[in-house]
């Protein structure tokens, strides 16, 4: 079965660290999937399985982030596109642990459920890396992925960014304020967060219920939890590779892919194309008709 445990014996020519990394990831116990809370689009000819698009989010994101494009995507494809919620996001199960490995596993069960097959996955930072990290597993069939679109990010073991703790401690300070309005949350989330688009995205997750004080849809201590899993990537350098198509979307402004980890996407992906465009991070936000036309184009060709 997909993603079942088995052991694995590190080669000599990997360093002590990897054998290590290798060790806690083949010696888990099997992984249980959670079942994914999705919306999915489907063109007028009713295909449902056949060369889909799914769509994963980021950290703190949702698939309700994805809803103009995914449409606009289903027209210009006239294929079906599947946008997910990731484990402890949107309406999907909250469930330790906050691993890629699980939340690839979680991805492969949907695929399973939906019989899906010559999917085109994409996937924006969090969401690009939970897509690496299923393209790079041993066990994919061969038939699941014909592309891999990712968005800004690259299949790195960085250090934990400070914007994530001060982002998580922000959403801790609500929680415990007794607030009850998404004005009071705002003020404190300004203390931690100075951009308000990016104050406005996160404070998407908040729950008001004028009866109880504001609180987090997410499971924001599980997330705090799995911070430095999150910042980090399951396979190292020279131990996978995929050898698909894949398109490889960088902001122009932001630093997750810069001149020192793209040598490790030409490693993962040696096939991979990619393109820049003049954004930050948020790519497909700032300039959604030109990342449409980048997508569209590199799945049609």
């Amino acid at each position: 079965m997909f993603f079942k445990s088995s052991v694995h014996r590190a080669s000599t020519l990997f360093s002590t660290e990897l054998s290590q990394v290798l060790r806690k990831r083949c010696l888990s116990t099997a992984v249980s999937p959670v079942e994914l809370a999705h919306d999915e689009h489907i063109p007028a000819d009713g295909n449902r399985s056949h060369r889909p698009l799914l769509i994963l989010h980021g950290l703190f994101g949702s698939k309700r982030n994805w809803q103009s494009l995914s449409k606009a995507f289903m027209r210009d494809l006239s294929r079906p596109v599947y946008t997910l919620d990731l484990r402890n996001h949107g309406s999907s199960p909250h469930a330790r642990p906050m691993t890629y490995s699980h939340m690839a596993a979680d991805v492969f069960s949907f695929c399973q459920k939906h019989s899906l097959r010559n999917i085109s996955l994409m996937g924006h930072s969090m969401g690009g890396k939970v897509a690496m990290a299923l393209a790079l597993h041993p066990e994919l069939p061969s038939t699941l992925l014909t592309d891999l679109i990712v968005s800004d990010i690259a299949p790195a073991r960085a250090k934990v960014s400070q914007d994530t703790v001060q982002h998580i401690r922000a959403m801790e300070i609500i929680q415990a304020g007794n607030i009850s309005t998404r004005k009071e949350a705002d003020e404190i989330m300004s203390e931690h967060e100075q951009d308000p688009s990016v104050r406005s995205f996160l404070l998407t997750n908040l729950e008001i219920n004028k009866a109880t004080p504001v609180k987090f849809k997410i499971p924001v201590d599980i997330l705090k939890e799995g911070r430095a899993e999150i910042e980090s990537f399951p396979y190292a350098p020279g131990e996978r590779s995929w050898d698909g198509r894949a398109l490889i979307i960088k902001g122009k402004k932001s630093k997750y892919i810069n001149r020192h980890n793209i040598p490790l996407i030409d490693q993962f992906f040696p096939q991979n194309q990619l393109k820049e465009l003049d954004t930050g991070h948020w790519v497909h936000a700032e300039l959604p008709h030109e990342y449409r036309k980048l997508v569209v184009n590199f799945i049609t060709q």
